[in-house]
């Protein structure tokens, strides 16, 4: 699938304000609307583009998702009825002298309009109405399956052989898990869903990610946590400890007089930033071990270091 650009499709900048969108997508939709262009396909198609681009841009949620992740990481999250859930645009398109055009997401459009004007249903495939299953209401078969991956798989991308059934018959696809992702994303991957009629493109398979838990590594975003404990002896005179990174052991100095739950930052031995560059951070957690039993110079020692003022 094409990456898209929402941004370049309403013609308008990264930073531009909802009033903004909302003009430039009023504009474009006027000017490509199927009652201005009856039969036209290119202007089909470019009306379908950016009505797809401002149900994304409209929704405050959906844009910071799609500034975040960029094209291939939002589409990875969001189907296309995803896209569309919610999505209601009949006001726009009454005050643009259209009579609606539209129905709520997941509904049934507006039906033919008066005076022989277009059916949004005829338009985006029907079915579904406009905002459901839109163009794709055709189409084969969505499927949706939980993919399990260890810890360091997720942290270093892999790729995978899976297996899943379909009518009986059982089917392998290649799927390459990208480094940094973590539980509950999805992974979308195009025309490996169920088979669609003649002429019709098939369904999609969704891959909910699942992540096992590490032994010691925690995760925290895109920083993991390691704990350690060391003696009082070597909080009060400092040391170095060897710590396990997702790469390599490393000699990690902890310095003299350091207290209690003190976390100590690793820079860029964290987990790798999904679908940019860069990497998170380790921390090392360090607590200190207290001693429960004491032999009899321990406890001379101690209570030496209390007539001390320790």
């Amino acid at each position: 699938m094409a990456a898209k650009d929402y941004y370049k499709t309403l013609g308008v900048h990264k930073a531009a304000t909802q009033d903004d969108i909302k003009k430039a997508f009023k504009n474009l939709a006027f000017k490509y609307h199927p009652d201005k262009n009856p039969g036209d396909k290119k202007s089909e198609d470019r009306f379908k583009d950016v009505n797809e681009a401002y149900a994304v841009l409209s929704d405050e949620k959906k844009r910071r998702q799609y500034d975040q992740f960029g094209d291939s990481g939002f589409h990875q999250r969001y189907s296309q009825e995803d896209i569309f859930k919610g999505f209601d645009i009949n006001d726009i398109f009454r005050e643009m002298g259209f009579g609606g055009g539209g129905g709520r997401a997941g509904g049934r459009a507006g039906g033919r309009q008066r005076g022989g004007g277009f059916n949004m249903e005829d338009l985006f495939g029907g079915g579904g109405g406009f905002g459901g299953r839109q163009a794709y209401a055709q189409k084969g078969q969505d499927f949706t399956m939980d993919l399990f991956v260890d810890f360091l798989e997720a942290v270093h991308g892999i790729e995978k052989t899976i297996e899943y059934m379909f009518d009986g018959s059982r089917r392998q696809v290649k799927v390459r898990i990208p480094a940094g992702i973590s539980s509950g994303q999805k992974l979308r991957l195009t025309g490996k869903g169920g088979e669609a009629g003649p002429g019709m493109p098939p369904g999609d398979l969704y891959l909910n990610i699942q992540v096992h838990e590490h032994p010691f590594f925690k995760r925290d975003g895109d920083d993991i946590i390691l704990n350690r404990e060391i003696k009082i002896s070597e909080a009060v005179l400092g040391t170095t400890i060897e710590v396990p990174t997702l790469q390599e052991s490393k000699q990690v100095k902890v310095p003299a007089g350091i207290q209690n739950n003190t976390k100590l930052r690793l820079r860029g031995y964290g987990i790798p930033h999904f679908g940019k560059p860069g990497k998170g951070d380790q921390l090392v957690h360090i607590t200190v071990a207290v001693p429960r039993d004491l032999n009899a110079q321990q406890r001379k020692l101690f209570e030496e270091l209390a007539r001390e003022g320790f």
